[in-house]
């Protein structure tokens, strides 16, 4: 008998191979809902994430009030749905839902607060983005700095049915918008990694150097050699905030 960390021929399972077998596992119900229901809540919001560990674009996050009253069937962590799944589930989350919401913050400003930051801040903006607002959260695994009661729950897109529909959502939405920039950016397969470090996508990085909308502050892109276009911008604007040399004029005629 294989252990659980070890395949069938007794070759050593990747990390995010054992985190799949553990979420499949786990059973997505609205237990959490219930209990914040008889609590005296009445819009409930999951919040979810995604594309935190991804090299290129944004993170983006949703939130979602469930209609007590109408039950989405199929609802789970959206990395164990197929993209046409998805699709269809994403249709009935925004025809049935009482309230959703979905942001993103860019590549940028990831640079600038880091991921986990990031991540948060995209969260806190999908949750004020409900109409009607929600009066309890269910977050997975993070809690927001924000007056609203909330929970977090470790692994919660694979336990909670409107944590699993956030997810839902902001996958769907993420993936869209990364497949949208993949004939910009050709070389790098974003259509069919969606900006994760595929061996591709590594490789592409170091033949190509890394493009403006990848996230400067993760190691695999900073380490990328600077495309020569990109070099030749840098170091021409440089020279132009400078201004001429020490000891040269400036003979161009004033604008």
């Amino acid at each position: 008998m294989p252990s659980d960390k070890k395949s069938k021929t007794g070759k050593e399972l990747s990390a995010s191979t054992l985190k799949l077998r553990l979420l499949k596992r786990l059973r997505c119900t609205l237990k959490y809902e219930k209990l914040a229901w008889a609590s005296g809540a009445q819009r409930v919001a999951g919040v979810d994430e995604v594309g935190r560990g991804s090299l290129f674009g944004p993170v983006v996050a949703a939130a979602v009030v469930l209609d007590p009253g109408y039950r989405i069937r199929g609802l789970r962590d959206s990395k164990l749905l197929p993209p046409d799944r998805r699709q269809v589930l994403a249709d009935r989350i925004r025809e049935h839902a009482l309230a959703w919401a979905v942001a993103a913050v860019d590549a940028a400003r990831i640079d600038q607060i880091n991921i986990y930051h990031a991540s948060r801040l995209a969260m806190h903006e999908a949750v004020f983005g409900l109409d009607p607002a929600a009066d309890y959260l269910l977050i997975d695994a993070m809690r927001l700095d924000c007056e609203i009661q909330q929970k977090a729950i470790i692994h919660g897109d694979a336990l909670s049915a409107s944590i699993a529909a956030a997810s839902i959502l902001a996958k769907v939405h993420r993936d869209r918008l990364i497949t949208e920039w993949d004939p910009i950016f050709p070389v790098y397969g974003l259509g069919s990694n969606k900006g994760y470090s595929t061996p591709k996508h590594l490789r592409a990085l170091r033949e190509h150097g890394p493009s403006p909308l990848h996230r400067q502050s993760f190691a695999p892109v900073w380490t990328a050699p600077v495309p020569q276009d990109v070099l030749q911008f840098l170091l021409e604007d440089e020279a132009a905030r400078r201004g001429p040399a020490p000891g040269k004029f400036d003979n161009s005629v004033p604008k």
